[in-house]
């Protein structure tokens, strides 16, 4: 056996154990991903006064309604995402309201996007930017309502 085939076999065998994985890992991050977004959309909403006051403290216009506007969206799109319903969509606002939130909440930290990436990766919107990324990117997988519904599964 050359090393050619032999490379070729273990890739084989890699390929087919990570096709495997990918819808867990799909679920597993739609599930702790959609529930944290969930839970930070809840408390932005029930704690809406706390919220418009932390809004005002960045300036933003209409803090009110950003607040109701961001907090909705995390909460309602996150429980989507847990659901895997209408994943790949869902995903497309809570990317925007987490690029919000660096660009406001975190700027120090996009500002440091290319000189102190640690920051930037350390920053709370990441993870969730991340997740929903990947998301957009890989579908819900076959572990999702989106799945059952459609009989789509993860490209």
């Amino acid at each position: 056996m050359n090393l050619s085939s032999a490379y070729s076999k273990i890739d084989d065998l890699v390929t087919t154990l990570g096709g495997w994985l990918q819808p867990l890992l799909l679920l597993l991050i739609r599930g702790w991903w959609g529930w944290s977004f969930f839970l930070t959309g809840k408390g932005k909403l029930t704690h809406l006064e706390k919220t418009t006051a932390f809004f005002t403290e960045l300036n933003l216009p209409l803090p009110k309604l950003n607040a109701i506007m961001a907090g909705s969206t995390e909460c309602f799109g996150g429980l989507l995402l847990l659901l895997g319903l209408g994943s790949r969509l869902v995903s497309v606002p809570l990317i925007f309201t987490m690029i919000v939130a660096y660009a406001t909440a975190d700027k120090e930290a996009l500002q440091s996007i290319f000189s102190d990436t640690d920051k930037f990766t350390g920053a709370t919107p990441f993870l969730f930017l991340l997740a929903c990324v990947i998301v957009f990117a890989f579908g819900p997988g076959k572990i999702s309502l989106d799945a059952l519904l459609f009989k789509k599964s993860a490209k």
